[in-house]
């Protein structure tokens, strides 16, 4: 069995990653072992990969958002689709999440900034979502923001970013154990037995 976290690599664009960021407290509970959650800016990756997916492909986009509403249905979890996308302040958002990871409340934010973006249709990275999702998890924006807007944030979100990218991702959700790479949310059950067994297993 590996030790440590499983690393849960995520951008606050991602629309796929609702899912996983909704649940993972469950699944921590039930199978014990821990994420590590690990904010990283995939659009800059993205765009050196000359890639930016569903924005203008009208029929992959039809199709995310019934497969967000299916699997969503699987896992018991509300979503009202279409949300706002792309997110144009998604940056925001991750530096946000950076500032929070440091401070402990990092999680419970970006789980209430997705709440807000797929249950209530709040756009993550503007406002509304940005200041309530703050004061959902008992923060004051007036005290966040200037930290998230901070050359200090903006370094670690770069550095996560270049991590991330040395790892060689290229997609939100991943899941990382080891050097093993498990991308998108359906991969999660894969990432944990390969945790569990150190290889891939039936």
């Amino acid at each position: 069995m590996t030790e440590g976290p499983i690393d849960f690599w995520f951008t606050m664009g991602s629309t796929y990653s609702y899912l996983s960021v909704m649940r993972l407290d469950g699944v921590e509970r039930q199978s014990g072992i821990l994420f590590r959650w690990r904010p990283f800016h995939l659009l800059l990756i993205l765009q050196e990969m000359k890639h930016v997916p569903f924005a203008d492909k009208p029929a992959k986009m039809r199709y995310m958002w019934r497969d967000l509403e299916r699997r969503a249905a699987i896992y018991g979890l509300p979503v009202k689709v279409p949300a706002p996308y792309p997110a144009k302040q998604s940056v925001m958002a991750n530096l946000v999440a950076i500032v929070g990871m440091g401070e402990g409340w990092g999680a419970n934010f970006v789980r209430a900034a997705y709440r807000r973006w797929f249950q209530e249709g709040e756009e993550t990275g503007s406002e509304p979502n940005l200041s309530a999702s703050l004061r959902d998890v008992g923060q004051d924006p007036a005290r966040v923001l200037p930290l998230a807007n901070a050359p200090a944030a903006n370094e670690r979100l770069l550095a996560e970013t270049e991590e991330a990218r040395q790892l060689g991702i290229f997609g939100s959700p991943t899941f990382v154990v080891g050097e093993e790479l498990f991308w998108g949310d359906d991969r999660l059950d894969d990432a944990i037995n390969f945790y569990r067994a150190g290889q891939a297993r039936r």
